[in-house]
């Protein structure tokens, strides 16, 4: 920053804030407004109304070589906290890593909730005034029971009632592209921007990219970005008239317009591209600010990562972070900063009223359904990981014996909240799972090529050396199936000693695969139907094996892996 010329300070309020005012009186939230433009920033909070449990990830495995270790986001646990200067047992500790979580999560309690985020964004608007603009970053209309069943009416009237100003979108276009026009003309207040989605054949934008605002006599300039990858990670019939793509070179012709046909003082991307990608593009496209990225679920916080002059961020998912950056914006430049990672702690923030009469409103018509219990857990259920998560290890022994199959498959999501050992597993949290617009479950037969071609194809989404062929999302979950992986080898090479109930696998041998969320248009009964009737069955459930797959050696030591001995390292 001082080799900039930018004055920067960033970090959790004062470092210890929140852990030194737990249960003290005192107020960690007290900011002292600094510059003259203040951006609030959330994303990826996946249609959760209500505060939840969210466990930060055990592996999120850096591999671009040896060098790529202890990069950010690629970090977790011990590694994390270590390289922020944060000790495990505080209220940021938890926030920020997978440690000890049950018990913290007792003593903390759950994290995000649209009342108890409307508390925080309301107070620093009133302390700021026009100055401070909220931006979402996506994901919002996904994740939930009342989401899918009001096909996302219910978040547009919690983003409406926040008051948001922009959003850029991913999970939003699987509703299909009439009811995404239809919400954004019609029901959402907050101004949809996209530089990247193009119609077809015509290539004719489909969305304002940019937005020019004035504040305070400086103008900020917003540009779009919506997930790159749209119609191949998620079924491109939704959306058969768009294209989408990262644009790195109309993303510099947006920057250069908003700076030299509009006079620009500052340029803020708000980005649903995943953090790797956007450190890719902050190091291609000059005149960026600053990236306020999502998609990818990661911590980038509380320090942002400087690439070319840019600042980026991601503001993790669940409404269980509130990034806010004051800006000292001169003539023509960002002249200084302050950044804070503001953890939504429930039990720290009190519910905005009117937020919450609006949860309780729209939720009363679903109540019953949302309540109705299916089985206790005994273990901690979590999905994100960058392998199987206790959760979809539920799915996949759920599609597998509902469906008599030898093995099964469930999507690598990175969204799905956690249950806590000893709580009910009610129809809310299985829709919390499952709640997608082509939940049909199929019944495969492949060969055991075939099996390996599809892990194979996964991993390299995740794990290819190139960011702009990363698409998010983490590895496919199995049932069943036991291999060796090396993240760091190349496609086709990743996946050694393949394995279905023990045996190894045969090249053309035929194998019965249950899965969910086909690409293409099937016919099925509904995945939340086959989970929840199997719940009801057990009665109580627990996990005491995953289908993790045996990591070669090479990821010893891996700052991206808390729990080494899960991989057999």
């Amino acid at each position: 920053m001082a080799i900039l010329g930018v004055a920067g300070a960033s970090g959790f309020l004062a470092p210890g804030a929140v852990a030194a005012s737990w249960g003290s009186g005192k107020d960690p939230y007290e900011i002292k407004p600094y510059g003259n433009v203040t951006l609030l920033h959330i994303t990826d909070t996946h249609a959760q109304l209500l505060p939840v449990w969210w466990r930060e990830p055990g592996t999120n495995i850096g591999t671009r070589q040896q060098h790529e270790w202890g990069v950010t986001p690629h970090l977790v646990g011990k590694w994390k906290l270590d390289y922020y200067g944060i000790k495990a047992d505080t209220p940021e500790g938890y926030a920020l890593s997978c440690l000890d979580f049950d018990a913290m999560a007792h003593k903390y309690g759950k994290i995000g909730g649209y009342a108890h985020i409307a508390t925080l964004v309301k107070r620093y608007r009133e302390q700021l005034g026009n100055r401070a603009i909220l931006l979402d970053g996506g994901d919002a209309w996904q994740g939930s029971a009342t989401s899918l069943w009001t096909k996302a009416e219910d978040m547009v009237g919690a983003q409406n009632l926040l008051k948001e100003d922009y959003f850029v979108g991913h999970w939003e276009f699987t509703y299909g592209a009439d009811r995404v026009e239809y919400l954004l003309k019609h029901k959402l207040n907050a101004k949809f921007l996209s530089q990247n989605v193009f119609t077809i054949p015509w290539d004719e934008p489909v969305f304002d990219p940019y937005d020019i605002r004035e504040i305070n006599g400086r103008k900020v300039a917003i540009i779009g970005q919506s997930f790159p990858f749209t119609p191949i990670a998620n079924p491109a019939y939704f959306i058969p008239k768009w294209s989408f793509g990262i644009h790195p070179q109309h993303m510099q012709k947006m920057v250069d317009e908003c700076r030299e046909k509009h006079h620009a003082d500052v340029v803020v991307v708000l980005s649903h591209n995943g953090a790797d990608v956007d450190k890719k593009m902050a190091s291609q496209v000059h005149g960026i600010d600053i990236i306020l990225g999502g998609h990818t679920h990661e911590i980038m916080g509380p320090k942002p990562v400087l690439i070319n002059k840019t600042l980026i961020i991601n503001t993790s998912t669940n409404g269980k972070f509130l990034a806010r950056f004051d800006l000292d914006v001169g003539k023509g430049r960002l002249k200084g900063f302050r950044f804070y990672y503001l953890p939504i702690l429930s039990n720290m923030i009190p519910a905005d009223p009117e937020m919450s009469a609006y949860i309780e409103k729209v939720r009363a018509p679903y109540a019953e359904k949302l309540a109705e219990p299916l089985a206790v857990t005994e273990s901690l259920l979590y999905r994100r990981d960058n392998f199987n998560g206790t959760f979809d290890q539920l799915i996949c022994n759920a599609l597998r014996e509902e469906m008599d199959c030898e093995a099964a498959f469930s999507p690598g999501f990175r969204w799905g909240y956690t249950k806590l050992p000893g709580e009910t597993i009610t129809m809310e949290d299985v829709m919390g799972q499952t709640a997608i617009t082509y939940p049909e479950v199929t019944v495969t037969e492949y060969t055991g090529a075939e099996l390996k071609n599809v892990m194979e194809q996964v991993a390299d989404n995740l794990f290819n050396p190139d960011p702009y062929y990363i698409q998010g999302g983490d590895m496919i979950r199995v049932g069943n199936i036991q291999y060796t992986f090396n993240p760091a080898e190349t496609i086709n090479k990743r996946i050694t000693d393949l394995r279905v109930g023990g045996k190894m696998v045969h090249p053309s041998k035929k194998y019965k695969v249950a899965g969910w969320a086909a690409m293409q248009k099937v016919e099925g009964t509904p995945v939340w139907d086959i989970f929840s009737k199997w719940l009801k069955d057990k009665k109580t459930v627990r996990v005491d094996h995953r289908d993790n797959p045996v990591l070669t050696k090479n990821m010893k030591g891996n700052p991206g892996i808390a729990y080494p001995k899960e991989y057999d390292l």
